[in-house]
């Protein structure tokens, strides 16, 4: 990604340039919107931020819709993990650029290996957000099981990361939502998700205290007898029509 107002290169998924600081705003894929740098998801249709892609606030050029023969979709029934570290932007503002994107790299580096020992995929690195599937490319009976142990894996290496600049302390929050979704590839060529698993995974994450791995009731049905659960009731969670049943998951029972 090229800074317009510097240009220097710099890698996918930044919010701002490393060289100048200069903010990028995020392109809806789907309608071209310009969104704020810090946004999740798209002020005009809602989409959630698997379906944006990072682009200069100077850029001009608007992205076309993403035509229907464009997009080579299966669908599967998946569970879809979110993940992303707690007070990110204040501890951003107490950190040199460099020491910044190398405590992301880290976290984003626990969180994949969580996520690819019990079998998932990473989908995307959002910020310093992780995007995770379960059930593909490879399907596996327990794969909700599986999302729920890589969710309190991450939680738990971090608590245990002390080799950190300036002392920093990291805790994440992790949402997990279970259905069928299409999985695709969007305008970009990346690996997209499509249906209200993702959606709904996205919206429970943000719902999550520090340091919890919130499942929805779907996710629960699966995994039920597994895991210790706390119920949190239903909850109304932006964008989403009816309230979702949630549950905090701790060890096994």
């Amino acid at each position: 990604m090229r800074c317009t107002k510097c240009k220097t290169e710099n890698r996918d998924g930044l919010k701002f340039c490393n060289e100048c600081g200069a903010a990028f705003q995020m392109l809806c894929a789907s309608y071209g919107f310009e969104n704020a740098p810090a946004a999740k998801f798209c002020g005009r249709c809602g989409a959630v931020l698997t379906a944006l892609i990072s682009t200069p606030v100077s850029a001009t050029p608007a992205m076309p819709p993403v035509r229907a023969r464009e997009v080579a979709g299966e669908r599967r029934h998946l569970t879809v993990l979110f993940s992303d570290l707690v007070g990110s932007t204040a501890i951003a503002a107490q950190l040199d650029p460099e020491e910044w994107r190398e405590t992301v790299s880290e976290y984003h580096r626990l969180a994949a290996d969580a996520i690819t020992r019990f079998g998932g995929h990473v989908v995307k690195y959002l910020g310093d957000g992780v995007m995770a599937l379960f059930g593909w490319p490879a399907a596996h009976d327990d794969d909700a099981e599986r999302a729920a142990r890589a969710g309190l894996e991450i939680i738990d290496a971090l608590a245990k990361l002390d080799e950190l600049p300036r002392h920093t302390k990291l805790a994440a929050r992790v949402g997990i939502d279970s259905g069928p979704v299409v999985v695709g590839k969007g305008a970009g060529g990346e690996v997209d998700v499509f249906g209200d698993a993702a959606n709904i995974a996205a919206r429970v994450e943000t719902a999550a205290e520090p340091g919890t791995v919130l499942i929805t009731a779907a996710t629960q049905r699966l995994v039920w007898g597994l895991f210790a659960v706390e119920e949190r009731g239903p909850q109304q969670l932006k964008g989403i029509e009816v309230p979702i049943q949630l549950y905090r998951a701790q060890v096994e029972a």
